[in-house]
């Protein structure tokens, strides 16, 4: 079986300024991921080709239309195959959908781990990014993310499991 999971927001910019937060990932003006989550890390600026990740994840980058789109092809944890993507639809010339979608086939018990660890982490974090899109576009948040109880758990046993490794 496979994941089909995606996150988006129609935010009041047009197309340019919504892209241009894609094109800022991982980089020092990275204004669309969250701060408080493990950093988005890639060994040279973006583009097809690159390797990066964020924590525990690891990805190349497959495809990337500047502005636009770019996915991320998994190369890790093991026994992840898919991707995940960021990109752009402009609604009219101030408005834009900034959309993450992700698509995945956890092998073997791997489905248990995105199940019980992965989702609920990749969910909160990237309803975060969006917040910070929104944020970074317009000065303000209308509806922040809340965390559940569960993904404020899963957060504190990470931390602390870094913390020792």
């Amino acid at each position: 079986m496979a994941v089909l999971n995606v996150q988006e927001r129609s935010l009041p910019a047009p197309q340019e300024a919504v892209g241009a937060l894609i094109d800022a990932l991982g980089g020092d003006n990275d204004r669309l991921w969250p701060p408080d989550w493990p950093p988005v890390r890639f060994e040279r600026p973006l583009a097809v080709g690159v390797s990066g990740g964020h924590g525990p994840v690891r990805y190349v980058v497959s495809h990337y239309v500047p502005g636009q789109w770019v996915r991320f092809r998994f190369t890790g944890p093991r026994g992840f195959r898919g991707f995940h993507e960021f990109s752009v639809e402009r609604l009219d010339q101030r408005h834009t959908v900034l959309r993450n979608t992700l698509v995945l086939r956890p092998q073997g018990v791997r489905w248990l781990g995105w199940l019980l660890f992965f989702r609920p982490l990749h969910n909160a974090a990237f309803q975060h990014s969006l917040d910070c899109a929104e944020h970074a576009l317009t000065g303000r948040v209308r509806r922040p993310v809340r965390w559940s109880w569960y993904v404020r758990l899963l957060r504190a046993a990470a931390a602390r499991w870094s913390s020792h490794v």
